[in-house]
């Protein structure tokens, strides 16, 4: 009896050790698997060899379902800060230099997570499955029509506006802090379930936050999904380059690198034509002041009731990037420039901003305190034939670079 109790002992002993072995072994391929994909998506970006890291955060507090937001904070050698929730992927705070070396907040963002999960302005939010308007909520693919929800009617037309009622910038993300030896990122990643919003198929997104010891704040977007469906994510940060709450952006000067836009109706979604900004108050191919023209007598200017539109953007360079846009504010003397893999560009002049939100600062944001530079495909584009497509299908892999790159003057 005693050897067979000595036996059990044994084998027991052994069956737990090799079992903490298969736990040990089954962790290491977990972390080979999560270290080659962040290598993968450092190589997209340009940041060479990323390692996962521990990056700081700190608790956002709990959502309405009880879900845990943290904050987690990247910087680089330079003293920016770049503060990014798991609450909507969302870009909370991003502090830069002026030319006297003096570093505020430039973008628009809340001090609580409550003033985030009730806001319907996608304050610093990434925007999906679709940013912009899809008319009617509804688009074919195939055989097949789908419908969405309606979330947004201007002038008594219905559409569905930035991913509908639950949208990227209402869920939680998990995390995967990493670090490269020019840059601190974190990356996000959501499942998008068959059917969410009316959309087909499940969508696995990935989304890569970096900050370059460059200045620069790099987003690159993945995903794959297992049915054909559509997809046009963006960020929907709202900026002020003098600080946040401090004015309006009416002074900033404002370039886009396009010669052509697309036209809206009175339903705010294009038309279908593409059409030259030359003559225009739209046309910002050599710079000018955002609020120079925005009061002009134009019929696009009254639609929107100041700038809300996508401009076509111009050819890419070698890396497959599109110089977007640059924007400059002459009282700090700081600047930023976008560039991108997308075709066209968003540019929203903050008319909407009506004072009912108070930011980090504590200061009311009131009309045009901020502006947004989105890039990605056109609005609408699921019904408009002659748009660049947004389909993903089966198999393919869906990826999306911008740059946002800051200096000054």
């Amino acid at each position: 009896m005693a050897d067979f109790t000595s036996a059990l002992v044994l084998y027991d002993d052994r069956f737990k050790k090799r079992k903490a072995s298969v736990k040990k072994n089954h962790l290491m391929t977990t972390l080979k698997k999560l270290n080659f994909l962040c290598l993968l998506l450092s190589v997209f970006c340009g940041c060479q060899t990323a390692i996962l890291k521990e990056v700081p955060s700190r608790s956002q507090g709990l959502t309405v379902h009880g879900d845990q937001a943290k904050l987690y904070t990247l910087t680089n050698q330079r003293g920016m800060v770049a503060e990014i929730s798991n609450f909507g992927a969302t870009l909370v705070r991003l502090t830069v230099p002026d030319r006297n070396g003096n570093f505020k907040d430039v973008v628009l963002g809340f001090n609580t997570l409550k003033e985030y999960e009730k806001s319907h302005g996608y304050i610093g939010s990434t925007i999906g499955r679709y940013s912009g308007r899809i008319g009617e909520g509804k688009f074919s693919l195939d055989e097949a029509t789908y419908f969405l929800n309606n979330n947004s009617e201007v002038a008594g037309f219905p559409s569905h506006l930035n991913g509908g009622n639950q949208g990227f910038d209402k869920v939680m993300w998990s995390v995967v802090p990493m670090s490269s030896f020019n840059a601190t990122g974190l990356q996000l990643n959501y499942t998008s379930p068959d059917g969410s919003g009316g959309y087909p198929g499940n969508l696995q997104v990935t989304i890569a936050y970096w900050l370059t010891d460059d200045n620069e704040l790099i987003i690159d977007y993945t995903a794959v999904t297992d049915e054909s469906t559509v997809f046009n994510p963006f960020l929907n940060a709202y900026f002020n380059l003098m600080g946040e709450g401090e004015g309006d952006i009416l002074n900033h000067h404002l370039k886009i690198e396009a010669d052509h836009y697309l036209p809206v109706e009175l339903s705010l979604l294009p038309r279908g034509e593409i059409v030259s900004v030359y003559g225009t108050p739209l046309d910002f191919k050599n710079g000018k002041k955002i609020g120079s023209m925005i009061n002009e007598d134009h019929p696009q200017l009254k639609y929107a009731n100041g700038y809300n539109h996508h401009w076509v953007l111009l050819e890419k360079n070698e890396a497959g990037l599109a110089k977007a846009a640059s924007v400059y504010d002459p009282t700090s003397g700081r600047q930023m420039e976008v560039l991108t893999t997308e075709p066209g560009l968003q540019f929203y002049s903050g008319q909407g901003l009506d004072g009912s939100s108070v930011g980090k600062s504590g200061k009311a944001y009131g009309k045009h305190a901020g502006f947004v530079v989105s890039t990605g495909h056109f609005p609408n584009s699921p019904n408009v034939e002659d748009f660049p497509s947004t389909r993903l299908n089966p198999g393919d892999t869906f990826k999306s670079r911008t740059i946002y790159r800051f200096s000054t003057k």
